[in-house]
């Protein structure tokens, strides 16, 4: 080998391009809605979902990670440009893009490792050479698939809804056993007033009927011949 062969190939064999390993998280990774394009993110920038970005919580903006599904082994290179996500269990949000990179859109969320990435480059290393991550956009090439936030954001709302209905339908209940309640104390306050009616009346005919017998009493005690011996004897004196 020729000694600018050499050089060469020991310029090739000094030519680094790696993961730095100072901090490997693993974590949870959902990503941003589709409609959330335009909006600015943390560090100024508009958040595009063709973008190669991400939010992490304490990476400096401009920071360049290395996101690998573990599933599928697939990997992608996305720059920090805005905060979050800061749900427990979630330690990065990627853009449509870069979720669509490592094949998690389908998931919404899913398990991934997350390292900080830098491409070092050798003084003498030819700049021909250099490879950085690719964070040209591009065309959507595919219908966005519902992200988990939305379906769980739907069965909360729709779990909220099921609650007061059913709050509605036990309020809606015991005002009927209520309304029924004082139905059915009028019911029998009717009932006792009818009772004491009936009774009243019952004692008004007995009365009437005790006073009538005691009337006739007294008519046929008057038709009966008077037997006393006082009026006898007067009677017997007047005849004389």
């Amino acid at each position: 080998m020729s000694y600018k062969n050499k050089i060469v190939a020991s310029t090739l064999t000094l030519l680094i391009g790696f993961t730095a390993q100072g901090q490997i998280q693993s974590g949870k990774a959902s990503f941003y809605p589709k409609r959330m394009t335009g909006q600015r993110t943390a560090n100024g920038e508009r958040l595009h979902h063709d973008s190669l970005t991400c939010a992490h919580r304490t990476y400096p903006f401009g920071t360049l990670l290395k996101v690998t599904n573990p599933d599928n082994g697939k990997s992608v290179i996305v720059k920090v440009t805005d905060r979050g996500p800061y749900i427990r269990g979630r330690i990065i949000d990627l853009s449509v893009r870069a979720a669509r990179e490592i094949g998690i859109i389908a998931q919404g969320i899913a398990p991934v490792i997350v390292e900080r990435y830098n491409s070092f480059e050798i003084p003498f290393k030819p700049v021909d050479i250099i490879e950085l991550p690719e964070l040209e956009l591009g065309a959507n090439d595919g219908p966005l698939e519902r992200p988990i936030w939305q379906v769980l954001r739907d069965q909360m709302q729709k779990k909220r809804q099921e609650e007061e209905a059913e709050k509605k339908a036990k309020e809606q209940e015991k005002l009927r056993l209520k309304q029924e309640s004082i139905r059915l104390k009028h019911e029998a306050a009717r009932l006792r007033q009818e009772a004491l009616e009936q009774e009243h009346e019952a004692q008004h005919q007995q009365s009437h009927t005790t006073h009538h017998s005691a009337d006739e009493s007294f008519e046929e005690i008057n038709k009966q011949p008077n037997r006393s011996k006082a009026y006898l004897k007067r009677n017997n004196s007047h005849h004389k």
